[in-house]
């Protein structure tokens, strides 16, 4: 019996929400995530060590683990002592690990073994990029973490050194994949950074997978305020260069009047879809009422089990050849 081989790929909470669905599922999960962060523990880590980002690395390990309810608190545990102030274990675990095998993919590899992790994680590359966006009036901002802060257009983004090779890990994850899911994440501070690693283009562009974009809920400031998930596809596109996405999962639900108010004191919508412009694209789009969680708090947030369902109905529908 052939498992469905998914590709998931983006950075941030987004991809851990995704990984805690579909591991329920009778698939094989290779998740390529974004080494680009610069803020908080991971940013004093990378310029200490020199090494790729572990903060998002850290969030999809613990969301694949077998053992994640223990795990997320000891990962996610911060020391308050002297010199490990503010770093969380799981950062500390990740860089050990990395200083003792000095790869950064392999320290990846090595620790998910540990930790009994369902899947594969993989970091989109193995060396330590900077970020960088070109706003709408030409100026360059470099630093993942003050991009959404100068809160202006962004036009392009970039990795620094710009010639930096893919895993080569991610681009046979997505060669070999059933399907390729993008997102839920930040889109130019998560998903797209995963996408402009030489290699990863080409391989999306080469593969015969089912191409997914899982849309944000919510309007980001500093980053997608007042744009669509029709304009999320374009920037994606615009930056892979062609056109390969088949499908995106988006909400139609307004949930506003629900939503807590540090959310409305920011302008903070939520994403309008487009779906005229989307199906004219020639994307098939698919939406449910289920798809958006506000909890208690009023937050809000991607319904995990419900993505991953309509997720696995995708590639069951479209596949004619695996057999389950």
């Amino acid at each position: 019996m052939k498992k469905i081989k998914i590709a998931i790929i983006g950075g941030g909470t987004g991809l851990a929400v995704l990984s805690r669905g579909l591991k329920t599922y009778p698939v094989d999960i290779s998740a390529i995530v974004s080494v680009a962060d610069d803020g908080g523990s991971t940013g004093i880590i990378r310029d200490q060590i020199d090494m790729p980002a572990p903060g998002d690395i850290r969030n999809v390990m613990s969301a694949l683990s077998e053992v994640e309810t223990k795990l997320e608190h000891l990962f996610t545990y911060r020391f308050k002592k002297d010199e490990i102030s503010g770093h969380s274990l799981g950062n500390l675990m990740l860089a050990a690990m990395y200083d003792i095998s000095g790869d950064f993919a392999t320290a990846v590899s090595e620790l998910s073994k540990i930790l009994n992790v369902k899947g594969t994680v993989i970091p989109s590359t193995n060396v330590s990029p900077k970020l960088a966006a070109r706003m709408a009036d030409d100026s360059i901002i470099i630093g993942e973490s003050y991009i959404p802060k100068v809160k202006k257009e962004i036009r392009e983004m970039y990795l620094i050194p710009t010639n930096i090779d893919a895993t080569p890990a991610a681009v046979e994850a997505i060669l070999e994949a059933d399907i390729i899911v993008l997102g839920p994440g930040s889109l130019y501070t998560s998903i797209i950074p995963n996408l402009l690693p030489k290699g990863i283009a080409e391989a999306l562009a080469d593969s015969n997978g089912i191409k997914v974009y899982v849309s944000n809920l919510l309007e980001q400031p500093g980053e997608t305020m007042g744009m669509s998930a029709f304009d999320h596809l374009y920037a994606i596109e615009k930056h892979l260069k062609a056109r390969v996405i088949d499908y995106v999962i988006l909400n139609e639900r307004d949930v506003y009047e629900q939503m807590a108010d540090t959310y409305k004191n920011r302008g903070v919508h939520i994403i309008k879809s487009e779906r005229e412009k989307l199906e004219a694209h020639g994307i098939k789009v698919i939406t449910d009422d289920e798809l958006i969680i506000v909890d208690d708090e009023r937050v809000v947030r991607h319904n995990n089990e419900k993505l991953a369902e309509i997720i696995y109905d995708i590639v069951i529908d479209e596949s004619e050849t695996l057999k389950y």
